[in-house]
């Protein structure tokens, strides 16, 4: 693990403050003019480079086109489900199937991404009946053995989701559960959020605020289907969490691995000190050594050890 931060992640940090990235959820009308941008006519789907170095399919559930993609000679037998963050509000970007092709090239296996539907024309009930029947419909055959679930931020919410859901139906659970810098508590309340959010260059509480709001439409923000902090864990298999100190959503990762740790979850907790929100879909060294990580976890055999452990800092 990094003990400080690299030249490449802070001239990154820079290039945030200078863009004037954190605007688009620091101010609410700069939010839901990003949105309208997100979501207009422009495809969701993998650039015409990656169909050129990879197999890709797509296949519509609940008429939304998931797409599945693999090496062209495939090595290796696990299936990734990956939800893309965004806030449950912003499509999918380009650095995400960046990274997807990144993972495949470094473990060999399949990666299956649902374009799921976003608020504020569709809201929760409706997002996670989706991601539900994606899993049921593409993954349903693939031995739990092989499952990977994986998303980052709002995506990381939805993996959680959904593994919840699997436990409340006594369902197998799949051999890993990847949470990278997930949103897991939609109230915004944790007294700990006002100093993140000011050395946070990115994300920011007023805009994460509306965006649930958004999503979550009639339901109690405290509901685990849009806050999975609050669901079941004492029956999920292996899960893996990986943050940065410098992400206003910091503070919902430690309290996943403290309620972990009292329920006896084996989790395994990676903070990266100085690293930004989904830091991991950069190309900075922290983020490639973030990739080596969460490539040992996909690839590796199934094992569920019961207890918290955490990289060093």
């Amino acid at each position: 693990m990094f003990r400080g931060t690299s030249l490449r992640a802070r001239l990154f940090v820079a290039q945030l403050r200078l863009t004037r990235a954190k605007k688009t959820y620091a101010d609410l009308d700069s939010l839901h003019r990003s949105i309208e941008k997100s979501q207009g006519p422009v495809a969701a789907g993998p650039p015409a480079k990656l169909r050129r170095r990879l197999s890709v399919t797509c296949r519509e559930v609940d008429g939304r086109p998931c797409y599945t993609l693999a090496p062209k000679a495939p090595t290796s037998s696990k299936h990734v489900l990956y939800f893309h963050g965004g806030a449950y509000v912003h499509q999918i970007q380009k650095d995400h199937w960046s990274f997807f092709e990144r993972l495949i090239k470094r473990t060999g296996c399949t990666v299956t991404v649902p374009i799921y539907p976003l608020a504020p024309d569709h809201k929760s009930d409706e997002t996670v009946r989706m991601i539900k029947d994606a899993y049921n419909e593409l993954l349903g055959d693939t031995d739990p053995g092989d499952q990977v679930i994986m998303g980052d931020s709002a995506g990381g919410a939805l993996a959680l989701v959904l593994s919840e859901a699997l436990e409340e139906a006594h369902e197998p659970q799949p051999k890993e559960l990847v949470l990278i810098c997930p949103w897991l508590d939609i109230t915004m309340t944790d007294p700990a959020l006002p100093e993140l959010d000011r050395i946070d260059p990115y994300l920011a509480v007023a805009g994460l605020r509306e965006a649930g709001r958004l999503y979550a439409g009639d339901l109690d923000k405290r509901d685990p289907l849009v806050s999975p902090l609050f669901g079941p864990l004492s029956s999920l298999g292996r899960v893996s969490v990986f943050v940065g100190t410098r992400d206003v959503l910091l503070v919902d990762a430690r309290r996943l691995r403290d309620r972990a740790r009292d329920e006896g979850v084996g989790l395994e907790y990676h903070e990266y000190p100085g690293m930004f929100h989904a830091w991991l879909l950069a190309d900075i060294p922290e983020g490639r050594d973030a990739l080596e990580r969460i490539a040992t976890v996909v690839s590796r055999v199934r094992e569920f050890p019961h207890e918290t452990r955490e990289s060093p800092a």
